[in-house]
């Protein structure tokens, strides 16, 4: 923690003050320099007078943490905890580092409850210890300043904690709860932070398979999103939108939806939502339609225009995979379903459902090969994977494999 005199001469430098400027009329140079470095105590007359010349409060300069340092502070922590999943190397070490001297004077406002936010999370994602406490009392914290918005994100982390450890019920009750408490407070208006609810309510009904609750959140949210004119989370949701038409193999509605999220990635300059437009209708002529050669020329035209990032890497090999298989060529299909893994940051059944048909196509494979065998260890092993997850084409298909290779 810095000094008094630390803290004298940081604001000094902040503000372009020479010693000179600053000793004024009632200290001296030397004074000044000796308090600065901490071989001088100033009396409490001296002291109002250096906060009257810096102007700021003589508060600002006792505190052993003022709020301009907690800002700064707060900042550099921001920079570290926003880093993208696909760039993230030890920023929440970092961020761990950076903030623990600070958490035992973290008790008021705005910048000491986001740092003790931030600081639980990044003890919970790197193992550590004590951090729920911690997120606790930042949460009442905004609570206390009727940051709803905000105290509305700690819930969804209580929830997040529960799906990432595919407790799916488990997510959704704890989901359900935080809601009802938000609601209860008239001041919780934020719409951002009711997309923020409405979506992760869908893909939780979604994922425990009541597919008709799930429909009615989405397109409702999908409602309230045009009825206030915000384009947050609409991607998202027109992207779950589009993954249950395919499920429900409503080809109108699946174009719709896919029509719209790339009138959004063009609007939004957003080419996250404009690989995914291919992704799902290379995936629908794969899975859906198997018509192997339109997917397969629609997957030339995409790898010419777009790169794929780390994140979507996986999810287009296995539609190659799939190409492949299709197309009569079940060793260099092999190899390529052997080239994916499934992201780390995956966790919802229907995507790892989708992964999961990886061993059923390798099965086939196997089977069109004559190597029997190896057909049904593929094939169990997708069903084995599948078993637990909720009902689904993907789910039927495997299924369906295994019977069709243990013959």
């Amino acid at each position: 923690m810095p000094t008094l005199g630390e803290r004298i001469r940081k604001l000094r430098k902040q503000q372009k003050m020479t010693l000179e400027t600053l000793a004024g009329t009632e200290l001296t140079k030397g004074m000044l320099s000796l308090i600065e470095n901490n071989k001088a105590n100033p009396s409490m007359e001296s002291l109002n007078y250096i906060a009257e010349q810096l102007n700021v409060d003589v508060t600002e300069l006792l505190e052993e943490v003022s709020s301009l340092e907690l800002q700064e502070v707060l900042e550099k922590a921001e920079l570290l905890f926003n880093k993208k999943n696909d760039d993230l190397a030890d920023e929440y070490e970092q961020l761990i580092k950076l903030v623990e001297p600070y958490v035992p004077k973290l008790t008021q406002g705005y910048e000491a409850a986001r740092l003790l936010e931030m600081y639980s999370k990044c003890l919970y994602h790197t193992n550590k210890n004590n951090w729920e406490p911690l997120i606790n009392h930042a949460a009442t914290m905004y609570e206390q300043m009727n940051l709803t918005a905000k105290r509305g994100d700690i819930g969804i982390f209580r929830s997040a904690r529960r799906f990432i450890v595919h407790d799916y019920k488990g997510a959704l009750s704890i989901l359900l709860a935080e809601r009802a408490e938000l609601e209860t407070n008239p001041l919780w208006t934020d719409p951002l932070s009711r997309l923020d609810y409405d979506y992760l309510e869908a893909t939780m009904y979604f994922a425990i398979g009541e597919y008709d609750k799930a429909i009615i959140v989405m397109e409702n949210a999908i409602e309230y999103s045009k009825k206030n004119k915000t384009f947050y989370r609409i991607d998202d949701l027109y992207r779950l939108a589009a993954a249950h038409a395919m499920m429900n193999e409503n080809e109108e509605k699946k174009d719709n939806y896919l029509q719209k999220l790339n009138a959004y990635s063009e609007f939004a300059d957003d080419k996250e939502s404009r690989v995914f437009t291919y992704f799902a209708n290379i995936h629908y002529l794969n899975s859906y339609k198997h018509l192997y050669e339109e997917a397969d020329a629609l997957f030339k035209t995409f790898i010419e225009k777009e790169q794929v990032s780390k994140l979507f890497s996986p999810f287009f090999k296995l539609e190659k995979g799939k190409i492949l298989y299709g197309l009569g060529q079940f060793e260099e299909a092999i190899e390529k379903f052997e080239e994916v893994v499934i992201p780390e940051i995956l966790h919802h059944p229907i995507d790892l459902s989708i992964f999961y048909e990886k061993d059923a196509y390798v099965a086939l494979c196997y089977f069109e090969l004559n190597q029997q065998e190896k057909a049904i260890e593929a094939a169990a092993k997708a069903v084995e994977n599948i078993n637990p997850m909720p009902h689904t084409p993907y789910k039927g298909f495997i299924q369906d494999t295994y019977e069709k290779v243990k013959i």
